[in-house]
């Protein structure tokens, strides 16, 4: 690891001893975890939250179906446009501040939302929530690398935040299903602001400031730059994902790409960058984030198609679903706190490998669904491949915040979240596509004559669209869909396991001259 040099932190109430906690976490610090879990699983549990509110909302606000895409979406689509931006100014302004000052826009942005009286208004104030979103991601993350210096220490306790982020995730549609059930629908967005009251009393006392001393003026330009990047970059691949490819959504991506490179170009004549590119020449930042980007392009479309099979094939509610997908979680968790104990003792590149190979045997599985009778078949195939999303997450994680110096630990936060959310976006959009085109190539020859043309369209669509309009199906041809459905997930599934092998030796490979976390050799290995 290395170095932590020239940080300012603020005395109190953590010892001085050159402003950085002592290797061995004492109680505050792990009470000061226990505080960063709370924002941490509160944005996870709001990026889903919404998901079993929408049909209750769209009576009361009666959004365009535009209008409703974009009340889904504008969260996610600002959490990744200003994730860098956000990672950096905590570093000059201070992470426990931008922390603070974050959480409490979030609770104002939340009672908006709640309290909405028309689709615009809900939709402003769910891309409010996104930017003070970005915000809380990476100060929670880079505030754990100043609580805990103690390499062990910090590779578990960032294992807690990732697992905490995917169970909030996991529980959005539980909780919402719960609230639901006794409130309305704008009580989905209440959660946060209990949640915001507590971090902002104990902040103060539990976790440490730390800002870079001496820092430069933020470069705005960068930060217009990287907004043009990202922006356009995840509406495109949003874009895709609903509506299939396009010139249109192809040539916003390119737009963004276009003006990423650009913006790399500035950050590597600047003194004091936005983005310090200079951290890519690490082997194990950059194999890390290679392995999180591919890993989480696999989990996201193939939690798509999951979810999917649970609720149209094996024909759950979404919340019985939900409750279903609460087993790969356990599995989750299980590997983002028991993989970093692992890793004290064997090499975290090997931990990693293992991990995915895992995932592998568990995409293998899913490869290999028959019908809607495979519901054990697929718990048990998902709960592999979260396995091995617990394990990256953890030391992937780990691997790119500590391959940073302090004064760069929230841009390394950003980074490791922007690419985990680009992953997801990816997965939806290119696996998602993948099954589709599968599933309609299937469906081409399978359509009788005699229905009508708008039936015909639904039904050689997509399966979600041919369950809308069940009621007046042929005898066979519901069944048809779901076979086809399920050969698109077989093929998504069979280039996952593909995609997940090649990180499984490329972290064996790559990552084999990191120690293990109980070594006291550094884990900057540049080579």
């Amino acid at each position: 690891m290395i170095a932590h040099n020239n940080t300012a932190l603020d005395p109190n109430p953590f010892p001085a001893r050159e402003s950085l906690p002592p290797p061995n976490a004492g109680t505050r610090r792990w009470m000061g975890l226990a505080l960063l879990t709370l924002p941490t699983a509160l944005l996870g549990l709001d990026l889903t939250l919404l998901h079993l509110a929408l049909p209750a909302l769209a009576v009361d606000l009666r959004p365009t179906s535009t209008e409703a895409l974009w009340i889904m979406d504008a969260y996610g689509f600002m959490i990744a446009g200003f994730l860098i931006t956000m990672g950096t100014l905590g570093d000059r302004i201070g992470r426990r501040k931008l922390l603070m000052i974050g959480a409490a826009a979030f609770a104002a942005a939340s009672l908006i939302a709640a309290f909405s009286t028309s689709s615009m208004m809900l939709i402003l104030a769910r891309a409010a929530l996104g930017i003070a979103g970005a915000t809380l991601m990476p100060s929670t993350l880079a505030l754990i690398s100043n609580l805990f210096s103690d390499p062990r220490e910090r590779a578990l306790a960032i294992g807690v935040w990732a697992t905490t982020f995917a169970l909030g995730m996991a529980l959005g549609p539980v909780v919402g299903g719960l609230l639901l059930e006794q409130f309305w629908w704008g009580a989905a967005f209440l959660v946060a602001v209990p949640v915001v009251g507590l971090l902002l009393v104990l902040a103060p006392v539990l976790l440490p400031e730390f800002r870079v001393p001496q820092s430069g003026r933020l470069d705005l330009t960068s930060v217009a730059l990287s907004l043009a990047a990202m922006l356009p970059v995840v509406y495109g691949i949003k874009d895709v994902a609903k509506h299939g490819p396009s010139f249109a959504a192809i040539g916003i991506m390119a737009t963004g790409i276009i003006f990423g490179l650009i913006f790399v170009r500035r950050q590597q004549r600047l003194a004091d960058p936005l983005l310090e590119i200079g951290l890519f020449g690490n082997r194990g930042f950059s194999v890390a984030l290679v392995v999180l980007l591919f890993g989480l392009i696999a989990v996201g479309g193939t939690l798509l198609l999951v979810t999917q099979y649970l609720q149209l094939v094996a024909g759950f509610s979404p919340l019985v679903a939900g409750l279903w997908m609460g087993l790969p979680a356990l599995a989750m968790v299980a590997a983002g706190v028991g993989a970093p104990l692992v890793a004290r003792h064997i090499r975290p590149g090997f931990v990693v490998a293992g991990a995915l190979a895992l995932s592998v045997v568990g995409y293998l599985m899913l490869s290999g669904l028959d019908n809607a009778n495979d519901l054990g078949k697929i718990i048990a195939g998902f709960s592999l491949v979260y396995l091995g999303l617990g394990t990256i997450a953890a030391l992937g994680t780990d691997l790119v915040v500590s391959s940073a110096p302090a004064e760069k630990a929230g841009s390394a936060s950003a980074m490791s979240e922007t690419v985990q959310d680009l992953g997801a976006s990816l997965g939806i959009a290119i696996l998602g596509s993948i099954a589709t085109a599968v599933y309609r190539g299937a469906m081409a020859e399978e359509i009788p004559e005699g229905l009508s043309v708008a039936v015909r369209a639904s039904v050689g669509d997509s399966l979600w669209a041919a369950s809308s309009v069940q009621q007046g199906l042929p005898n066979g041809l519901m069944e048809n869909a779901q076979a086809a459905f399920i050969t698109g997930f077989s093929t998504v599934a069979t280039l996952c396991a593909i995609v997940v092998a090649i990180l499984t030796l490329l972290a064996a490979v790559a990552l084999r001259k990191v120690p293990p976390l109980n070594a006291a050799a550094p884990l900057n290995d540049g080579g």
